[in-house]
């Protein structure tokens, strides 16, 4: 049976209390980083799915958003390598859609059941923008969950699916658009996802001779949490006992990787036996029917929803989350130009994305960056791979730039030694000021270092470890 084989979730350090944006709004919403995007979420989603499985045993990665940093370069392939999967591995990004995250579940499971991959990861992250001060501004988060599907050792089987597509004028971002447009809200509610979800879930249960009962825990993508309600009893659910909390008061909506977060939140809790019925939205809707079995209990030490929702801290600033999003200019001061080097970024990569360093096979000393002789027993060119990625490390020495512009000052470079060997420079991200200090324990999170002429550079930076 095929089915998912380990969850793995990612919510930002960052909520903005909505009283920020509108007086008197209730809540709190996640959002990204100045240096995050939803390829970066990605990474780090599909790195706690992770946790603990051989990655040469992946055989694909699926990655699903609407808002891709690129409208023309094959995302996926980015998340592939920054997580370390094999290099023949099949790469496809699922775009231009709110219910990309549940394509991409579809088509991982129909590739594992054709036998063409053993295993899929499907990575959807988002991070969509509202006009400032708009209803769409106050309910869109940023956020991004995966799923890993195979056929052996399965925690939730898929047991049946069905879905239908509408067409209709409801949500939409056009080429050139920065901001999310949406028609009358009455109008996109009862023509666009109450009939849409509501006929999906119907001919579902329908085809699975299944009823309204039968289910421990219904899991729906929703704009707000008032439809979220009013579609559940209009399918005969009891909004009560068998809803799955939204987290509109604590997430918000994060778009196409809005229904599988929800859904691994709901894993969370899950018991063997349970029935879980799993709907999308996005000009149609995909409905699955989901059963979980003993397998739950071995991939329950990731990170996952409830983890990264307890680790947060707040903005209350309205300014900084508009500079964090480019929505409003910085001052610059003259300075060196940084250029772009493509050989370069490629000639790097295995570094720079991976985080590759190399580990001497006479003294089994570890280096970063990739060196040809060993700085301790010299040995020349007897080196193997080693992955820094997953390791966590600590602070050896710091500096902090006060001086330079930058959108969220201080800039904080750290030397960090990681455990069990290998020193490195990079930035600190995540961090408030006062909490870096000498010896603090940090892990590593891909991030965006630089965004010049349309190109997106990515590298690691060391971030507090998240408790």
């Amino acid at each position: 049976m095929v089915g998912i084989t380990s969850y793995g979730a990612y919510v930002p350090l960052f909520r903005l209390a909505r009283e920020a944006i509108a007086k008197g709004a209730r809540g709190e919403k996640a959002i990204c980083n100045f240096d995050e995007d939803s390829i970066t979420m990605a990474v780090a989603a599909a790195n706690d799915c992770l946790n603990g499985i051989d990655r040469d045993t992946i055989d694909g990665l699926y990655f699903a958003t609407t808002t891709s940093p690129y409208k023309e370069k094959l995302g996926a392939a980015i998340v592939a390598m920054a997580v370390d999967l094999r290099q023949d591995v099949i790469t496809a990004d699922f775009a231009n859609s709110l219910k990309a995250g549940t394509g991409a579940f579809r088509a991982a499971i129909d590739a594992v059941k054709a036998g063409s991959a053993r295993k899929v990861m499907v990575a959807a992250a988002d991070c969509r923008l509202g006009i400032p001060g708009s209803a769409l501004e106050q309910n869109f988060a940023d956020g991004a969950g995966a799923l890993l599907i195979g056929d052996k050792d399965v925690a939730v089987t898929v047991e049946a699916s069905y879905s239908v597509y509408s067409e209709i004028l409801d949500i939409w971002r056009a080429d050139g658009d920065i901001f999310v447009r949406s028609w009358e809200d009455r109008f996109s509610s009862t023509h666009g996802y109450l009939e849409a979800v509501g006929e999906a879930v119907s001919g579902l249960m329908r085809k699975s001779k299944l009823s309204p009962k039968d289910f421990a825990k219904v899991v729906f993508y929703s704009p707000d949490a008032r439809r979220y309600v009013e579609l559940a009893r209009q399918l005969g659910f009891d909004d009560k006992s068998q809803l799955q909390d939204a987290l509109f008061a604590v997430l918000g909506n994060t778009g196409a990787a809005f229904p599988l977060m929800l859904l691994i939140a709901a894993l969370e809790e899950a018991k063997t036996g349970d029935l879980i019925l799993l709907a999308s939205y996005g000009n149609g809707s995909d409905a699955f029917v989901l059963r979980v079995t003993e397998q739950i209990e071995k991939i329950r030490n990731r990170r996952g929803m409830k983890e990264h929702l307890a680790s947060k801290k707040v903005v209350t600033d309205y300014r900084r989350y508009l500079i964090w999003r480019g929505l409003l200019p910085q001052e610059t001061i003259p300075g060196p130009i940084r250029f772009l080097s493509a050989p370069a970024a490629w000639r790097e990569r295995e570094a720079n994305f991976r985080l590759h360093g190399v580990r001497c096979q006479v003294c089994r000393t570890i280096q970063f960056p990739p060196q040809r002789v060993c700085t301790k027993c010299h040995a020349k060119d007897q080196f193997e791979p080693y992955r820094l990625s997953d390791k966590r490390a600590k602070i050896f020495t710091f500096a902090m730039d006060y001086v330079t512009p930058a959108p969220d000052l201080p800039t904080v470079t750290t030397t960090i030694d990681f455990d069990g060997g290998g020193r490195m420079e990079c930035y600190m991200t995540d961090r408030e000021p006062e909490q870096v200090k000498c010896g603090l324990p940090v892990e590593m999170s891909f991030r965006k270092i630089i965004d010049k002429d349309g190109a997106h550079i990515y590298f690691w930076k060391s971030i507090p470890i998240r408790a």
